[in-house]
Formats: C-alpha cells, structure tokens, sequence
C-alpha cells in the first residue's frame, strides 16, 4: 500500500514542476500581460491619459485575446511541430477566438452604443430611463487582431528562441 501511495506521489511531482516550465502555458500568460499592457500605453498615445482600467478591460489595441491565443497555438507549434494534434486544436481555438472578437464581440459592442442612446432619450418617468449604461467596447477592429496575432506570434517565437537550449 505505502509504496502505491508513493508511486502516486512521484507520478505528481512532474506535474508540478513541468507547469512553471510549460513553454506554450508561459507563452499564453505573457502574450496576455504584454498585450494588455500595451493597451495603456497605446490609450496613452491615442488620448493623452494614464487609464489604469485598460489593464483589466475588454477592447484597444492590441486584442489581448488574440496575443493569448496565437502565443499559445505558435508555442505549441514550435515545441511539438506543426503535424501534431495539439497544434491543429489551438489553431482552429485561435481562429474561433479572433473571428469571434471581431464579429460577434464587435456588432455587440456597436449594439450597445445604440441602446445606450435610446435609453438616453427616454423620458425621466420611463422605466428604462435610470437603466445602468451597457458595456460598449467589447469586440476588437481587425487592425486590433491582427496587431496581437503578431504579437502573440513574436512572443512565441521569442519565449521559444531564449529556452530552446535550456533543460527542462
């Protein structure tokens, strides 16, 4: 029995050290953080002011759910080849994602600006009139995806470049 409990233990220790060296998991997180990141700057540039909330908030350039889903499905594509499973699911993600920030995401965030509008024009006695506004920016134009895909890409294949002769 002790030594079944002891095989289990072993079998987890690579679990737990193979997560902090997981190149395509490390890829995802920083394509994110960078991405995200930049938004503030590039809001920065746009509008001449610090917003802290675009760290945390949906839309800007660059799409951070684009970064995050390229860095992934190059990450994997470099350490496991391109003929591999795994690639082929993280790219249709990547696809799935990008269209949806572009389409679906988009047109939800234009919808809301015009709802918005509406209940600004009702009257004070309407139900409605006191409604919280709707989130606006939601989607990403396709200069936005584009712009974290090739981010998502640059940090891939540099994540890749700094640990391909280090051991795991």
């Amino acid at each position: 029995m002790d030594s079944v409990a002891s095989q289990g233990t072993r079998d987890l220790q690579p679990m737990r050290s193979s997560m902090f060296t997981n190149e395509p998991l490390i890829a995802a997180l920083l394509g994110f953080t960078i991405a995200q990141s930049l938004k503030v700057v590039t809001s920065w540039y746009k509008e001449k002011r610090w917003e802290a909330r675009k760290l945390i908030g949906p839309g800007g350039m660059p799409s951070s759910h684009a970064a995050t889903v390229m860095s992934l499905a190059v990450a994997i594509g470099l350490k496991d080849g391109p003929g591999g499973s795994l690639f082929a699911i993280a790219l249709v993600l990547a696809s799935v994602v990008m269209y949806d920030a572009t389409g679906v995401r988009l047109q939800a965030g234009r919808q809301a600006e015009v709802l918005n509008q509406i209940v600004c024009e009702l009257p004070r006695e309407h139900p409605l009139a006191d409604s919280r506004p709707l989130r606006e920016i939601l989607g990403h134009t396709p200069l936005q995806v584009i712009a974290g895909a090739i981010l998502g890409c640059l940090v891939a294949v540099t994540l890749h470049l700094l640990t391909e002769d280090v051991p795991q």
